[in-house]
């Protein structure tokens, strides 16, 4: 029989201290005089680029030093935040979008339950008839810093400007569509020349792409880190005077082969007492069937052994998996909350065909996953 418990340990997201929604809180703080929000020691600064590479995880940036010269220098004496869990784009960019910790924006994974319904939302294919100001009503940090008077633009693939995770997370920017590479480049630089105050964040999304459909060992995935450190090296090379530029990721990633995949749909027992399975295959919200959410813990964790981190809501919160929590969002948590450990993922093959066939997958707390760059260079 499996043992309850994996032998090793998660990384915990070092919310309120070292966090992706410590650096977004920071950056703004930086650029307001607000100290006490500065957590992170930013320096003051009226112009602020923050480029977010969807999938550069640390781990991986770090093993690809050859593909990434200029990325790989800045993180020579730099180190790594958390991401937050569950590690995964949805949460992530409701982090930096908000600057609070996910179970505060409530942006809380990429399939979540919709308490009530009986159904899951999913964050990256937004559904009509949920309004994204209603199931995050916070202020985003764009919206603050229009407030305090410094402009804020975002620059992204034109596809994501009125998706309801944008509208959720990243409201208040001035959004500029790019597509391409040298387009993402030439709009953050003149956004940063349009005036000596300015937020300006550019989002990319490829690597992450890459990563999914042919892992992060893959040749593929090396090819484009290397399109991306010249990204990075294009933007520093036209900053205007005084300009600091800030480098992060969303999550990182791990490969999952064919036998580290353990299929809900497969495996009965994971799916009794259950009424809905959110999340992604390395982080699931298990939702359960009144009553029964005591023997779905024990099942799950009797199943899953060694291969993932298996804990209720109450524990997850407890032990600060989603931060401080806001009551009113607490039951968008699974009444289980399973994290794969190694390269263990918890797949559903007939409802998740896609997600289930991917190679690279991420949302857990190892730290491939959890640890993310916070690379800077200003200009002076």
């Amino acid at each position: 029989m499996p043992s309850r418990e994996p032998r090793t340990s998660p990384i915990l997201p070092s919310y309120g201290e070292s966090s992706l929604p410590d650096l977004s809180a920071s950056i703004l703080a930086s650029m307001t005089g607000d100290q006490e929000r500065n957590v992170l020691g930013l320096p003051g600064t009226g112009r602020v680029c923050l480029l977010v590479v969807d999938g550069l995880g640390w781990e991986q940036l770090r093993a690809h030093q050859a593909a990434a010269p200029f990325l790989s220098e800045l993180a020579f004496n730099s180190r790594p935040l958390t991401a937050g869990f569950p590690s995964t784009t949805a949460t992530s960019l409701g982090s930096l979008g908000t600057g609070l910790p996910p179970a505060a924006h409530g942006l809380l994974g990429y399939q979540v339950a919709v308490p009530g319904t009986g159904r899951l939302l999913n964050a990256l294919h937004w559904p009509k008839d949920i309004d994204p100001l209603a199931w995050q009503p916070k202020p985003t940090l764009f919206e603050r810093a229009v407030a305090a008077g410094v402009p804020a633009v975002y620059v992204a693939p034109g596809a994501f400007a009125d998706t309801g995770l944008t509208r959720a997370a990243l409201r208040g920017a001035d959004y500029r569509p790019a597509r391409s590479l040298g387009v993402l480049a030439a709009e953050a630089v003149a956004a940063l020349e349009s005036s000596d105050r300015v937020l300006v964040s550019v989002y990319h999304g490829d690597l992450d792409a890459a990563g999914h459909l042919y892992g992060v060992s893959s040749a593929a995935w090396g090819f484009q880190l290397a399109h991306v450190d010249r990204l990075a090296e294009q933007i520093v090379g036209s900053l205007p005077f005084g300009t600091v530029l800030y480098v992060t990721a969303d999550h990182g990633m791990v490969d999952v082969g064919p036998d580290d995949r353990v299929d809900a749909d497969l495996v009965p027992e994971l799916r009794d007492g259950v009424a809905l399975l959110g999340g992604e295959p390395r982080a699931r919200h298990v939702y359960a069937q009144p009553g029964a959410a005591a023997e779905v813990l024990a099942t799950w964790r009797e199943i899953l052994g060694e291969r993932a981190w298996v804990v209720s809501r109450e524990e997850a919160i407890a032990e600060g998996w989603f931060g401080p929590p806001d009551e009113s969002l607490i039951d968008r948590i699974g009444d289980v909350v399973a994290a794969a450990t190694g390269n263990n993922a918890i797949v559903a093959s007939k409802a998740e065909p896609f997600e289930s066939s991917l190679t690279g997958m991420h949302g857990s707390l190892t730290s491939a996953e959890q640890l993310v760059p916070m690379l800077a260079f200003a200009s002076r």
